[in-house]
């Protein structure tokens, strides 16, 4: 594949599709292959048996045969516990919250585990683990996720996580930047507000971020807004979250990742194209739009506009 704006633009991009098939489907192949897409992220609705998921996984591969093309994006969330995509015959894992009494050589070790059985299957990327830190019982989505309400439990736990991870293979990606511990509403369904001042922030939400920035390869952004940064945007549109704190104060060189742009936290407030090019200037380099065909293909199409007009835009 040549260089080409087009080709830049669909590296941004990783699209999730409906159905536990043995192949992906047609409009992905052609996407992945063309470019216009740099990866695709499995879901339990993509998953009927191992034997399947291998060769769905095999089918994505296969379709970038370009030897100068990256290999796709094969992304999956499987934390452990009640954010697994991937079952028996595969190890179980419990929550993390169980998992951190391993402590951080165990957790190592169980993390490879994850990250081998993930790699035989043809994932390359494991968005986990959680980073969030557990300090409000009320969280309807994190809880049980997060190793512990102790920030330097968590960057410690994280960062055997990360290690074991590297250690077998497979990118690990920490979430959710710069900490959704503290919500008391799930941003699948609205968009929280944190009101903690920076001190707060620095302490406890930033603390395993800092620790592990500079082993993480992959850092995926929170929908929520923290007043004490950025008023008026979520972490995943934020120029002042992602550039400011995450970029330059925190030293992160790696990869920034957004939650699902399709979630009500965000979708609910901003159009697609508007969420793609807010998140490009704010420092964000890969999104996921996980159910929509249209989403990802009017994403893409932007990207490759706003590119050709302003050439300093996804540099």
């Amino acid at each position: 594949m040549t260089h080409s704006i087009e080709a830049d633009a669909g590296q941004l991009i990783v699209a999730g599709f409906p159905g536990a098939v043995d192949a992906a489907p047609e409009h992905v192949t052609r996407a992945l292959a063309s470019g216009e897409i740099g990866g695709g992220i499995l879901f339990r609705r993509n998953v009927a048996d191992v034997a399947q998921v291998s060769a769905l996984n095999a089918s994505l591969h296969a379709s970038v045969s370009d030897p100068d093309s990256p290999p796709p994006f094969v992304c999956v969330d499987q934390e452990g516990g009640r954010v697994v995509r991937l079952r028996a015959p595969l190890t179980p894992v419990g929550p993390m919250r169980e998992a951190a009494s391993l402590g951080a050589r165990g957790l190592a070790r169980l993390s490879e585990v994850i990250a081998t059985e993930l790699g035989v299957l043809g994932f390359n990327v494991n968005f986990a683990p959680v980073l969030d830190v557990d300090t409000n019982p009320d969280n309807p989505v994190i809880g049980d996720r997060a190793f512990s309400a102790d920030p330097e439990v968590v960057a410690r736990l994280g960062g055997a996580f990360i290690g074991g991870h590297l250690a077998a293979g497979v990118i690990p990606c920490a979430k959710h930047f710069p900490g959704h511990g503290d919500t008391s509403t799930d941003s699948h369904l609205a968009l929280p507000t944190l009101t903690h001042r920076r001190e707060r922030l620095d302490s406890v939400e930033l603390h395993p971020f800092r620790k592990v920035a500079a082993i993480a390869p992959m850092i995926m952004t929170a929908h929520v807004v923290f007043s004490g940064v950025d008023p008026v945007y979520p972490a995943t549109l934020s120029a002042p979250v992602i550039d400011g704190v995450l970029r330059k104060e925190l030293g992160y060189e790696g990869v920034v990742v957004s939650d699902c742009l399709e979630m009500k936290a965000v979708a609910d407030h901003y159009d697609v194209t508007e969420m793609i090019e807010l998140g490009v200037r704010a420092g964000v380099d890969l999104f996921l739009i996980c159910h929509t065909e249209d989403k990802w293909r009017r994403a893409f199409s932007h990207l490759v506009e706003v590119s050709a007009r302003d050439p300093e835009f996804a540099a």
